[in-house]
């Protein structure tokens, strides 16, 4: 900063800024390294980026503990807190207004098992459409032979009631026009 600016008067220059930064490089810590150092700023860069709700939970009771003697501390966590797990769109929820990091570490106790339920349930639904597209390719083969890139391409972007509809067509289906429509190959 002092190199920026034009050269003054012997008298005034002792009081030209002369600023410095600390670069602290959030993505250069891993969250096992950030967890040995239990200061506020460490919790802060971990609550940003959680392994999982538990791990949420954990730094939640972290940070109540620390700041127990600090009540300001305490509602201005809460409220940033509740605003970063808005924003992450991997936990689809709406939370209410809180006040405490213990009312927040409540709520996400109980939401714990909704999480655990509604990510069980995407993975298995992912899972079947990847199967299910997979046996269409195995059987679209062994039927026609090599597959061209534009029918594996409409595959990998048909929904899983789509495949399903064309496992459900592939025996009686001619072609592979029958089932995807003229192709440009």
């Amino acid at each position: 900063m002092f190199d920026l600016i034009p050269p003054v008067p012997g008298l005034i220059e002792p009081f030209q800024p002369r600023l410095k930064y600390l670069l602290i490089d959030e993505n250069a810590w891993t969250d096992s390294e950030l967890a040995s150092l239990k200061n506020l700023v460490a919790a802060v860069f971990r609550i940003e980026h959680p392994a999982s709700p538990d791990a949420m939970r954990g730094l939640l009771s972290l940070l109540d503990e620390w700041l127990a003697d600090r009540p300001d501390l305490r509602r201005m966590f809460a409220l940033w807190i509740r605003a970063t797990l808005m924003r992450k769109a991997e936990y689809r929820i709406v939370l209410p207004q809180i006040e405490d990091l213990q009312e927040l570490n409540v709520m996400l106790a109980e939401r714990l098992e909704e999480w655990a339920q509604t990510y069980k349930a995407e993975g298995k639904a992912e899972g079947k459409a990847e199967g299910e597209a997979l046996a269409l390719q195995k059987l679209l083969r062994k039927r026609f032979g090599v597959l061209p890139a534009e029918v594996l391409a409409k595959i990998s972007a048909a929904s899983l009631e789509q495949i399903e509809a064309c496992l459900d067509r592939v025996l009686d289906a001619r072609s592979l026009e029958d089932l995807f429509g003229p192709t440009t190959a």
